[in-house]
């Protein structure tokens, strides 16, 4: 068996095709659909995505809500921090991404503002800080008064309208960055795919660090990934499993989905309704028991992400299409465009 290096997924991309603003409306952007059978590449509009999917597929879309997870705070000596919320212990308590993270040793308190501060509890093998918030009223509303949406480094515009970084369809709070394969999705033409025909199932995945984590080990089987919350409902659990079991199509809406599925997912790639952790990192030659197809973005080079889609493909077949895409101008990364894999 092949063991991978990290420089194996490595890819050329000029700036200027990394994406700096979402398309308006959602739906405009390109979408390049890869056919494993026959290796043809087309080139399409999102919204002809109606031409690909057929009665009875069942698309699985992540349901999370990014929350404006990124606040600067002051230590006592009038320095700043910046802190992104990863993950929410209890109705105090989170795990946090600290920088400089120097400056948060264990005791050490910092005001955000004149509702809310926080004191510094412990800190993680992998070296995030876990804190204790204290405040009045409900935390969610001082939040949004006082945190922002935690853009990607790579995106250097700002965001006019912070709802573009969330889907239409997310309810559940507790991510740190999009699902971004769901942005393309508008409520109209949610309605035409259900109307033809199309599933559609609900999972929860909380986007946390494993996104934002790079690869840094050499061999990519020492890379650990960041546990990520999610849950799967008996509803979603019964759709996924009624599709498998007559043969139809699983199409995974994002890679944050294909996590939730292969998580849980049997040896038939049946799946039972669950809530938990997973650390799952999915990489060549992972044969996916669950996910059948994916829409999703184009992703880093050198990231767990293509690592991932790898496992549909194969790395050369995957590393061929991301050529073809920046050759022809395709946008790349979160606000950029779509690629199904069938």
């Amino acid at each position: 068996m092949a063991i991978f290096k990290k420089s194996d997924f490595y890819y050329e991309l000029p700036e200027e095709r990394i994406a700096q603003t979402p398309a308006e409306p959602r739906d405009s952007s390109r979408l390049l659909v890869y056919d494993r059978k026959t290796k043809k590449i087309a080139d399409k509009i999102f919204r002809q995505i109606e031409e690909e999917l057929k009665a009875g597929d069942l698309l699985v879309v992540n349901n999370t809500k990014v929350i404006p997870a990124r606040l600067y705070a002051r230590t006592a000596h009038g320095g700043v921090v910046e802190i992104l919320l990863l993950k929410r212990y209890d109705l105090t308590t989170w795990e946090v991404l600290m920088r400089p993270g120097k400056k948060g040793k264990i005791g050490v308190t910092m005001t955000v503002n004149d509702e809310l501060s926080f004191t510094v509890k412990d800190v993680t093998e992998s070296g995030e800080r876990v804190i204790e918030f204290a405040f009045e009223g409900a935390f969610e509303d001082i939040l949004s008064r006082v945190g922002t949406m935690p853009l990607p480094p790579y995106i250097k515009e700002k965001l006019e309208n912070q709802a573009r970084y969330n889907t239409v369809y997310s309810k559940i709070d507790g991510s740190a960055a999009a699902p971004t394969a769901g942005l393309h999705f508008t409520p109209e033409l949610l309605a035409r795919l259900k109307a033809k025909g199309v599933q559609i199932a609900e999972v929860l995945l909380h986007v946390g660090l494993g996104t934002f984590r790079p690869v840094s080990e050499d061999l990519i089987t020492d890379h650990k990934m960041h546990s990520e919350y999610y849950e799967i409902s008996e509803e979603a659990a019964a759709l996924i499993n009624a599709a498998k079991k007559e043969g139809r199509r699983v199409i995974a809406v994002g890679t944050t989905s294909v996590r939730t599925l292969e998580s849980v997912a049997d040896e038939n790639g049946l799946v039972r309704a669950q809530k938990g952790n997973t650390e799952i990192f999915l990489y060549p030659p992972y044969q996916m028991k669950c996910v059948d197809a994916l829409i999703t973005n184009f992703h880093l080079p050198e990231s767990t992400l293509i690592m991932l889609v790898s496992c549909l493909t194969g790395r050369e077949e995957i590393l061929s299409v991301y050529e073809y895409a920046v050759r022809n101008k395709y946008r790349f990364f979160s606000f950029g465009d779509a690629c199904l894999i069938v």
